[in-house]
């Protein structure tokens, strides 16, 4: 029997064991504590306030986008992080930042270019990619940074 993924909720935060076979479509995990939907494989908004919260202690890695609603080649590869977030599901977090909304993380992070796509282990930077990169490009950077 697989092990069961380890979801954050979006909404409290709370670590969730969801076994796989409860994972699929047309099923919804909820969060055991506020019962809000799990939303698995799909990216979570976060902000500065709820950083610490959703990435900072997030059991799994973190793919973390930064981006703004202006930016061309942010809404370009945004197709391409919720397919990436479908597929790896239970396996890494994927959330977003909007830069103009949430200065402090942004500058915390030295974010001078976008989009830029974070991987956080523990709330650190491990790998950062900045542009639009293909697909292929993107989970083998992902995967090289999570195994």
């Amino acid at each position: 029997m697989p092990d069961p993924l380890l979801l954050p909720c979006p909404s409290c935060g709370a670590t969730n064991r969801v076994p796989i076979e409860k994972i699929g479509p047309g099923r919804e995990p909820v969060c055991g504590r506020c019962k809000s939907p799990l939303r698995v494989g799909h990216p979570i908004d976060v902000t500065d306030a709820s950083f610490s919260t959703h990435i900072e202690s997030a059991p799994l890695p973190v793919f973390l986008d930064m981006w703004a609603p202006w930016c061309g080649p942010c809404r370009a590869i945004a197709p391409i992080f919720d397919q990436l977030a479908a597929e790896m599901a239970g396996r890494v977090q994927f959330a977003r930042m909007n830069v103009d909304d949430n200065p402090h993380t942004s500058e915390r992070f030295r974010i001078q270019s976008i989009p830029a796509l974070l991987i956080l282990k523990g709330g650190q930077e491990v790998d950062r990619i900045v542009g639009v990169q293909p697909k292929a490009e993107m989970l083998r950077r992902l995967m090289r940074a999570i195994t």
